[in-house]
This record gives structure tokens, C-alpha cells and sequence, in this order.
């Protein structure tokens, strides 16, 4: 794991190196062990690429980045890991490549000299690297299929093109003052939402989307934007459901297996569910003998612990747990510090628990931990998509099924019949009618503390947001709304969660659940093995992990993960909040009186608490840290 930048340019070399030490300086933490620069004069303009080092795997110098080919031709800046380094080794070897250390960086750069972009969809790995070509006067990067590693770009219409693992690392390497996208401001602010695409909190900076590379000609200054790949959700497997789960216990553990692949201390982060469960299973199985490291956040005296499941499971694998729990008061004294770490807002306190894992894996010496995310997405995980579900039964001619999946799927723990019920009609209805019932049950598009005016005078979209599938078939709504999750809203604000806060403590976190291999298959099997007609979910990773995971951990009808007791931290926060909420923004959509009146009346249980807090007080602190003049 590593941090990467870099820039295009007609400023002098010296002047290159100064700001690319300043930008690399943004990412020491994602990279403490080693750095480097190089700057290639072509013809007409400068290229300069930087590197931070976190060393996991060939910790020689052998492995140094930035990375030349042995012609000079291709210069290399990587952040990530290939697991499968060592099969593609040998097949480039097979073919004549020869190699001068043991890296997989060396081999991603050899796979690039053979098979140019070709070599994306042969790559199991989580990564982001950016290529020089000096012979075609061209950059090429390219970004992991499911957004694991960041990747940032700044495009202007002069003559810079930037680009950097982290925002504050492009910024540095900007000419043009920051601004705040407004849009994105609104839609984090009123509905929660973020990271749902390529737009970020700063206008003119964007994301690479997971899934994606992009060429830059250096001569034309164009840039160009290609999809590598995308989820496959048909045609369907007819596959038994013991031998589907059979595939996935298999394809799992062969993940993992690849993921376990270090020269590093390794660990694991146990929330005590079903995911993180399923994963320091396959490490017991995979490695009987070897002492496992888990680390895990109790949240001490409330009644989303989850104390009594990481008991459970590290007793089952005989693990060495390590715990942490927290106070409202060291939330308060790490605030900034974690809010710096991510580089945007985000959604709530349960990140904090998170940064915890991660700080007390580093304290404990682990440099790698292996994580669960990706298993709801890819697995029918959450409270089981009932309203892609339904439509897919109804687009079979099954009524009497839809209707009954309805009824059982409300009995579970947590679930409220009429929500199912609502997510159902929302599938039929058009954007319009969406629009109209969100307003009907009580939702607001322009809150009191928002001026409507000002926003809407600026072009901002004062909507409900309603991410949908791009591509939807018959029977298949499910998959293509879990293919849909993987790439937009969720799951990308969790990768980031998580990237952000291990690199914060210099660790790397690997999610074997996220790989093309695992996606295409569990994509493309039948719905309901996925959620079950009684409305289970994960239902055939719950059959696929007997034996690995107690069963009585498989049999939980609950979901908690890493959460924490928000609205009790918060209240007991209230004095330090109200100093925050003042703390002048002077932004003029924003009234700040009325969101310190509202936030009064949750305090005074006149108005019901919502992570709606959370997000006045993330946005607040996040502003003051990066548009303070």
C-alpha cells in the first residue's frame, strides 16, 4: 500500500520537484517506509510522478517506485497490491519477461509492457497506478473494478493535469484556488448522500470511477475515460444450491488464500458478524498453525455490542483478540484528526469505531488486516433488497410468491412489513411520483437551515437523490441492483471509510470478497439463493460457511457491524457541538442559526435524533479545516 502523484506540466524541473514534495507530504502516512520522484522533460512540457512507500511485500530496495521498464520506455507509480503477482510471474516469464526483484509492482509494469490495458482484466488485486509512456508522449491510469484504491485527477484548460491517491495531494499540486461543489454539499447535508460517483466535495476535482482507466495525451492535453469492466448478471448459473455454495465456499477461500500473501505481520478486523466472521474462518482453514490477530470495537455497556459475537468467534478459531472501546470524550479530542484522515465528509460516528481498529492494529505491530466489506453487495446483504426482489417475482408472473416474500421478510428482527411494502411500489413508480411520496412521508428537500433560494439560484438540484441500475432485465433486479450498489451509493463511501482510516495508522486493509472472480459468480446465480424466500440474507453464504463460522454466528438475524452508540455520544457532546455549529462558515446557503436552533431541539427530545447531527457537525469541522480564509 502506498500513496502515488503526479503532474503534467511547463513549470521549470525545480519548481515540478518542490510541489511534488509538497503534494507526497499529504501522503507520508500511506507510505512511511520509502519515496521517491523522477521528472521526464518530453517535448513541450514536463512530467513529474511521485511515490510513498508502505513496504508489504519485496521490502528490498529492488521494489523502489517510481518503477522504469528496462528499456526506459514505461515509468510506473503504484498503490495497491496484486495477490496473483506470482501466476502472472510465471506466465510472463514463460514468455521471455525477465525480472530484477520479487514485487508486484514489477510484475504489473511487465504485464503492462505485454499486454497494455489488456492486462486490467487479468490483475486480482486492489489497485490504482498511474504509466508513463515516453514513445507514445501518453499517460495511462487505471483504477481496481470495485474502487478499493482512490485515485483523484484535476483537469484544467491550461496545462495542467494532476493527479494524486488523496484530494489534499492534488490540491497541492493545483495553480487555482479550492472551491466547494455545492451539489454535493447539498445532497451530503439534507439526504446522506456522497460518494456516489465522480464528483467529490471540491468542483474540479474528480474521482476515477472503480472500474475504470483513463489516457492522457500530453500533446493535445485530451483526456479520455474507458470502463475496464463491469459487474456480469447474466446468464444465469444452473447451478444446485449445495453446489453454488460449494462455488462460493471454494471461490472464497481461494481469495483469501491469495489475500493471506505477504512478507508483513497480518491481522483481521472482527466486527463479530457474519462478513468479517466468514473471513477469519477461511484464515483458520487456510492456515490451522498460524497465530491469528483480530481487532475489534466493543461498544462497552450498549446494546449494539457485539462483544458476546467476537467472543464467539475468536474462542472458534482460537484467535488472539485485541479490543478497543471509546468515550464521547476521545471522539471529541480525535474529531479533526479523522476528519482531516478522510479528506470529505462522511456518514457517522461508526467511522470512529473503525479508525480505533485500525490505530490499535498498529499498535499491536500489524501492518495488513483482512477485512469483510463487499459481502452485503455482493451476497443479498442489509435487509435484503425487497423491492428488487418483489419486482423480479412479479416480472416472473408470481404474485402469490411476491406477496408471501413480503409477509415473511417482515417478520424478521428490525423490519417494518410496510417498509418492504413501500420499497415495492417505489420500483414501479416514476421519478415524478418518487419525488412526490418521499414529500408525503414526511421527507424534506430544503430543511429550514438551508436557504433554498441561494442554492437553486446556483443551479443546485433541490431532489430526492435515487441511484438506479443501469442495465435491468426481466427476473434479474436484484443482481443489477447489487451490481448498481457496487459502483455508486454504499459501498463506495465504505472503501473510502476504510482506505482513509488504515492509511491514516499505515495499515493496509485487503477485502477479499471484492474480487471479478467472486462478483461474476455470485452475480450471476438465482436470486433467491442469494435472499431467501423467508427473507433471510446472505443466504448461501450462510450455507456456504458451515463448518468455517458457529452456527449459531450463522444462524444471527441481526446486523450491527461496527456501530456505535451515536445518539448517546452526541448528547453527551452537546457543548462542545454548539461551539462547532457557531464556528462562523459564511456560506450563504447555509443558515447556521437555524441549524444550532434545530439541533437544540434534539437535545431538548423535541425533535427525534437522526444522523442528520452527525452530518451538520462532519461538514462543519470538514469546512473550517479547508476554507478557513
Amino acid at each position: 500500500m502506498c500513496g502515488i502523484a503526479g503532474l503534467t506540466s511547463h513549470r521549470p524541473a525545480a519548481t515540478l520537484r518542490s510541489d511534488l514534495a509538497q503534494s507526497l507530504a499529504f501522503l507520508r502516512r500511506r507510505g512511511p517506509d520509502d519515496r521517491g520522484i523522477e521528472i521526464w522533460q518530453g517535448p513541450g512540457h514536463s512530467v513529474a510522478m511521485g511515490h510513498t512507500r508502505l513496504s508489504v511485500i519485496d521490502l528490498t530496495e529492488a521494489a523502489h517506485q517510481p518503477m522504469p521498464s528496462a528499456d526506459g520506455r514505461f515509468l510506473l507509480v503504484f498503490n495497491g497490491e496484486i495477490y496473483n503477482y506470482r501466476e502472472l510471474r510465471a506466465q510472463l516469464e514463460a514468455i521471455g519477461h525477465g525480472f530484477s526483484s520479487a514485487s508486484d509492482t514489477e510484475v504489473l509494469l511487465q504485464a503492462w509492457v505485454e499486454w497494455g490495458a489488456a492486462s486490467l482484466a487479468r490483475l486480482v488485486g486492489m489497485f490504482a497506478f498511474v504509466i508513463l509512456d515516453r514513445a507514445t508522449n501518453t499517460l495511462h491510469g487505471a483504477r481496481d473494478a470495485f474502487g478499493i484504491k482512490p485515485l483523484y485527477y484535476h483537469h484544467s484548460d491550461d496545462e495542467v493535469f494532476c493527479f494524486a491517491s488523496e484530494i489534499p495531494a492534488v490540491q497541492a499540486l493545483r495553480s487555482s484556488p479550492q472551491t466547494l461543489d455545492w451539489q454535493v454539499a447539498y445532497d451530503y447535508l439534507v439526504h446522506g448522500s456522497y460518494d456516489t460517483g465522480e464528483r467529490t466535495f471540491f468542483a474540479d476535482v474528480r474521482a476515477l470511477r472503480p472500474g475504470h482507466r483513463f489516457t492522457y495525451d500530453l500533446g493535445s492535453r485530451r483526456l479520455d475515460l474507458h470502463s475496464w469492466w463491469k459487474p456480469t448478471i447474466s446468464p444465469v448459473q444452473h447451478l444446485s444450491i449445495d453446489d453454488a455454495a460449494e462455488g462460493l465456499r471454494s471461490h472464497l477461500l481461494n481469495s483469501v488464500k491469495l489475500h493471506l500473501r505477504s512478507d508483513v505481520a497480518l491481522g483481521a478486523a472482527l466486527s463479530g458478524g457474519l462478513d468479517s466472521s466468514a473471513i477469519v474462518g477461511c484464515m483458520r482453514h487456510l492456515e490451522p498453525d498460524v497465530p491469528i490477530h483480530t481487532f475489534s470495537f466493543i461498544a462497552s455497556g450498549s446494546a449494539v455490542s457485539e462483544e458476546r459475537w467476537v467472543d464467539r468467534m475468536n474462542a472458534h478459531v482460537g484467535a488472539v483478540a485485541h479490543k478497543v472501546s471509546i468515550t464521547p470524550q476521545e471522539l471529541a479530542t480525535d474529531l479533526d484528526d479523522m476528519i482531516a484522515a478522510q479528506g470529505e465528509p462522511f456518514g457517522s460516528t461508526s467511522i470512529y469505531a473503525q479508525y480505533r481498529v485500525y490505530q490499535l492494529a498498529r499498535e499491536h505491530g500489524v501492518t495488513v488486516t483482512l477485512d469483510g466489506q463487499g459481502a452485503d453487495e455482493l451476497c443479498g446483504g442489509y435487509v435484503g433488497y425487497p423491492g428488487p426482489r418483489v419486482h423480479s417475482l412479479l416480472d416472473s408472473g408470481r404474485v402469490f410468491g411476491a406477496a408471501a416474500f413480503l409477509r415473511q421478510w417482515g417478520r424478521w428482527p428490525g423490519r417494518n412489513g410496510m417498509d418492504g411494502l413501500k420499497a415495492a411500489v417505489a420500483e414501479y413508480t416514476s421519478d415524478a411520483a418518487y419525488q412526490r411520496l418521499r414529500r408525503f412521508n414526511g421527507a424534506e428537500v430544503c430543511p429550514a437551515w438551508l436557504d433554498g433560494n441561494v442554492v437553486a439560484a446556483a443551479g443546485v438540484s433541490l431532489r430526492f437523490p435515487r441511484p438506479l441500475p443501469d442495465v435491468t432485465a426481466p427476473g434479474r433486479r436484484l443482481p443489477a441492483e447489487l451490481a448498481r450498489s457496487l459502483h455508486g451509493l454504499g459501498l463506495q463511501g465504505l472503501l473510502r471509510h476504510g482506505d482513509r482510516n488504515s492509511m491514516r495508522f499505515s495499515v493496509e486493509s485487503r477485502v477479499p470478497f471484492l474480487t471479478t472472480d467472486l462478483a461474476n459468480f455470485l452475480l450471476t446465480l438465482p436470486e433467491e439463493y442469494l435472499v431467501a424466500p423467508n427473507g433471510e440474507t446472505k443466504h448461501l453464504l450462510r450455507r456456504a460457511m458451515r463448518g468455517l463460522v458457529p452456527q449459531d454466528v450463522l444462524d444471527r438475524r441481526d446486523k450491527i457491524g461496527f456501530a456505535t452508540p451515536e445518539h448517546q455520544w452526541l448528547l453527551q457532546m452537546a457543548p462542545n457541538i454548539r461551539e462547532w455549529l457557531r464556528h462562523p462558515l459564511h456560506l450563504p446557503f447555509l443558515r447556521q442559526d437555524e441549524m444550532l436552533k434545530a439541533f437544540d431541539q434534539v437535545v431538548a427530545g423535541q425533535r427525534p435524533f437522526s444522523w442528520q447531527v452527525w452530518r451538520w457537525i462532519n461538514f462543519t469541522r470538514w469546512h473550517s479545516q479547508h476554507f478557513s480564509g
